[in-house]
């Protein structure tokens, strides 16, 4: 099915060169694409899916709604308004979206805030400044991410934060001290001078993973050699969120990473950064209480800190040819 061709709309290279700057889990870029004519499909690739962190796919599935986000903010930019068909194969679930060209509409403040933040969106990990959201900042997420059809779940109290820093601390700790798990995670780790165009460079982890109130994934493996972090940082831990949907099923998870991504990228156009926290969204038993600590009781898709900080680390993506095929 995803047979090259050697030609290919130079409209389609246009979306998915800002496709593909999209975050995933481990950067594995789970995401392929076909240009038909004057229409984009997006696919999931399954041999990029992490059999152990995310045996269902719903880690892939959001990423690919970020990236498929992405396509449609390109097109915005050019003024055009996107016409999205998702799941349009009910055969193949691996088909998430058909994006068409609509009618020509003069984009907006948003539209191009967001459009500008595209390259310039990068994952943080580590700590964050000491300093607040503004509460306006905040309540522009949360109406960016209902836009989507997803809330954004804020940790405002003490027990809360605590409550949610406590599942993510024992999520990691299982995945720590599981060979499996630390395995997979050795795969997507690479030197950071390396060849590869994805994974997460090592120099892209400057701080011990357990710096802050929620701790990071091992990608250096420290954990093992040097348990206690030389500075502990609760206070720079930044906001805490956790974005939910109502129910659960695919066409939630595609939703709730085109929510992620207009969260992120209306973020980052206000110089605020995000770092990620899904361990125990990837383990069922957790994920089941993760969901008791939101006042809404729905579903939890991504759990993240939000806040000021240097600017993250630019990772390698794969070059447009290696995900984008002609139809």
């Amino acid at each position: 099915m995803y047979t090259e061709h050697t030609s290919v709309d130079h409209a389609a290279t246009y979306l998915v060169r800002a496709a593909v700057t999209a975050p995933s889990l481990l950067n594995t870029q789970p995401w392929l694409f076909i240009g038909r004519g004057p229409e984009l499909d997006v696919y999931t690739d399954p041999t990029r899916r992490l059999l152990l962190s995310d045996p269902n796919g719903r880690e892939m599935v959001i990423s690919c709604g970020a990236a498929l986000f992405n396509v449609r903010v390109a097109m915005r930019h050019l003024g055009f308004l996107p016409v999205v068909r998702s799941f349009p194969d009910l055969w193949n679930p691996a088909h998430l979206a058909r994006v068409g060209w609509g009618s020509y509409r003069r984009p907006n403040d948003d539209d191009e805030l967001m459009y500008r933040a595209v390259r310039q969106r990068h994952t943080h990990r580590g700590p964050f400044q000491t300093s607040a959201l503004p509460q306006l900042l905040i309540d522009e997420l949360r109406d960016h991410a209902r836009a989507e059809g997803a809330e954004l779940c804020t940790m405002e109290s003490r027990h809360e934060r605590a409550r949610l820093s406590d599942l993510v601390r024992t999520a990691e700790r299982a995945h720590r001290t599981h060979p499996g798990h630390v395995a997979e995670l050795a795969r997507w780790t690479r030197a950071s001078h390396g060849g590869r165009p994805d994974g997460v460079p090592l120099d892209a982890c400057p701080h011990h993973p357990d710096c802050t109130a929620l701790p990071d994934r091992d990608y250096l493996g420290i954990s093992r050699t040097m348990p206690d972090p030389p500075a502990v940082w609760p206070d720079r831990t930044g906001l805490i969120a956790v974005i939910t949907t109502q129910h659960d099923s695919l066409q939630d998870w595609l939703r709730a990473g085109q929510a992620l991504q207009r969260v992120l990228l209306y973020a980052t156009a206000h110089r605020v950064e995000a770092a990620f926290h899904t361990q125990p969204l990837e383990l069922p038993r957790l994920r089941a209480q993760v969901r008791a600590t939101t006042a809404s009781g729905q579903f939890p898709q991504l759990i993240l800190r939000l806040g000021h900080g240097a600017r993250g680390r630019s990772v390698v993506r794969r070059p447009t040819a290696s995900v984008l095929s002609a139809g």
